[in-house]
């Protein structure tokens, strides 16, 4: 371990301690914004886990978000809380089994309809399901723990997504991903196994997608389709990630924590017009910073370091100017 890498976990660990410690000294409002945070932190790192390094957009994440929400409603009176998550976990990955080996041959703006429908076409199969079956269209839910554990659990799943994103990016894996990314071809002539390798982390991300359902949907106490498949909610999850730099560990991070803020502030206050300011907000992104905030700095600095480097020294100018 080098002295920067070694610098840096230490760093990290002491952020994560600030972090775990800030409920006992902030309310309930502050609670609920770090849930709301730490939540939109674990959905952008898990959507940039696979999409960043592949490049394929995917608009199902609420999808797997509302697959782990109902999956605590319909199970948390009868299951042990950890047993919930985990039947939660394994649904979140047969799902995404399912379609990845249906879809992840598709491409382009194909991939991306087809999982913006298939986010739609799930709420649409829960809510024939509740008002047909079940007779009503939403559930309660009542867990004997507060908003400071929910708390603890998203922070906790952050840390193990960013901690996942860091090792696959300085693995085999992440050179594949990012071989893949680049070009198919010369991925499959590398000898690359490229359904594998994308269905791999296309189910990774979905499995902690579906996590952070099921851990923050005791927070509303009460749920239904239109609450937990709202697609805002991959709408957002994919402007942070974009924001910040969707193939840089630090990438969804740096774009979640100023834009749920930002969000939540023009809810609050323009609640008739945040669709409207969130799809400005979105193309702006594409059209300014396609690569992310991360990558513009880094080109930034490095211009200006290099006109440094390349800028004439005045004093050697003076001196060959004397000595003509």
């Amino acid at each position: 371990m080098t002295a920067r890498t070694a610098i840096g976990l230490v760093a990290a660990l002491a952020a994560l301690a600030i972090l775990a410690a800030a409920p006992f000294f902030l309310g309930a409002y502050g609670v609920g914004l770090l849930i709301g945070l730490s939540g939109y932190v674990t959905l952008a790192s898990a959507w940039a886990l696979f999409s960043g390094p592949t490049r394929y957009v995917s608009l199902a994440t609420v999808a797997f978000f509302g697959i782990g929400a109902y999956t605590m409603a319909v199970l948390s009176e009868t299951l042990p809380y950890p047993l919930v998550l985990a039947v939660a976990a394994l649904i979140g990955l047969a799902v995404a089994l399912v379609v990845g080996l249906s879809t992840l041959r598709l491409a382009g703006v194909y991939f991306v309809i087809f999982t913006f429908g298939l986010a739609e076409l799930v709420r649409q199969l829960v809510t024939w399901y509740e008002v047909n079956v079940t007779g009503t269209l939403g559930r309660y839910i009542f867990m004997s723990f507060g908003p400071e554990t929910i708390y603890w659990q998203l922070l906790a799943l952050a840390a193990l997504t960013l901690g996942l994103s860091w090792w696959i990016g300085r693995s085999r894996l992440g050179l594949a991903l990012r071989i893949i990314g680049d070009d198919e071809v010369v991925a499959s002539h590398c000898g690359i196994n490229i359904a594998r390798v994308k269905l791999a982390l296309f189910a990774l991300s979905a499995v902690i997608m579906t996590l952070v359902g099921a851990i923050q949907a005791p927070r509303w106490t009460y749920i239904e389709p239109g609450i937990v498949f709202n697609p805002t909610v991959s709408f957002l999850t994919l402007i942070m990630a974009l924001l910040g730099g969707a193939n840089r560990l630090w990438g969804p991070v740096l774009g979640a924590v100023p834009l749920f803020l930002l969000f939540e502030w023009l809810s609050a206050n323009f609640p008739n017009h945040y669709s409207i300011i969130l799809g400005l907000l979105f193309i702006a992104i594409v059209f300014v910073l396609p690569k992310g905030v991360l990558d513009f700095v880094e080109k930034a600095w490095g211009r200006g370091s290099s006109r440094a480097r390349n800028k004439p020294d005045e004093a050697g100018l003076g001196e060959l100017e004397a000595g003509r």
